[in-house]
């Protein structure tokens, strides 16, 4: 599939169009060889092979291309740089054309359709200012139609990420945020290591959207 470019502040899309021209992946503190964490959420689900999912601020991990190994068809990931999707699409070479990629921030992100399965590590935290934190949650509302699975620092977690500042969130925050929309379904805290050999304690957090024939 073709990437969707979307028109991104131009500030946070250097930022980050900087570090990963800059950056190997052993070298950001994000990197996961086996994103074992949400894999598993994502097979307890059960869902269709066909069922849209879509990975909020994918950039150049390997969650992809587990998804696609496991067969499912409808893949879209969402970054606001076309450097870090770039990278991903030539690792998968002919498998890239199986997944929609879209350049856009968060913030500006117009979905086309509806996702039965929105994921997201280590992009919410980032919205700092209520206004941002609002707009993502409207989104979600709008656009998915049953699970969100989200990925967060913890209040044990770092305070900033790529010298940017991050929202820390517990569990109860955390629901009460996404309330009444979506219910938490399920949390866990969990050690991340990074490749440097340090420790980021992340919050998981499944929700199911309120009316779903799931809930």
């Amino acid at each position: 599939m073709s990437i969707n470019a979307l028109i991104v502040p131009s500030d946070k899309k250097q930022h980050w169009e900087k570090i990963y021209e800059s950056k190997q992946p052993d070298q950001v503190s994000w990197t996961q060889t086996f994103p074992e964490k949400s894999l598993k959420l994502i097979d307890e689900l059960g869902l269709h092979k066909s069922a849209p999912i879509i990975d909020i601020g994918g950039g150049d991990s390997n969650f992809v291309d587990h998804l696609i190994d496991r067969g499912f068809e409808n893949i879209s990931v969402l970054d606001i740089s076309e450097k870090a999707l770039e990278r991903v699409k030539k690792r998968l070479g002919q498998a890239a054309i199986k997944v929609e990629w879209i350049i856009s921030d968060i913030n500006e992100f117009r979905p086309t359709k509806s996702y039965e399965l929105w994921h997201d590590r280590a992009v919410f935290h980032f919205l700092t200012e209520p206004k941002d934190i609002q707009n993502y949650i409207r989104l979600a509302q709008k656009y998915v139609s049953h699970h969100i699975i989200l990925a967060t620092f913890s209040k044990q977690g770092p305070t900033k990420c790529s010298g940017l500042n991050i929202t820390q969130y517990d569990h109860l925050k955390m629901a009460n945020t996404f309330a009444p929309v979506f219910k938490e379904t399920d949390h866990y805290y969990s050690d991340h290591i990074t490749p440097f050999g340090t420790t980021q304690n992340f919050l998981f957090s499944q929700f199911i959207k309120a009316g779903s024939p799931t809930d």
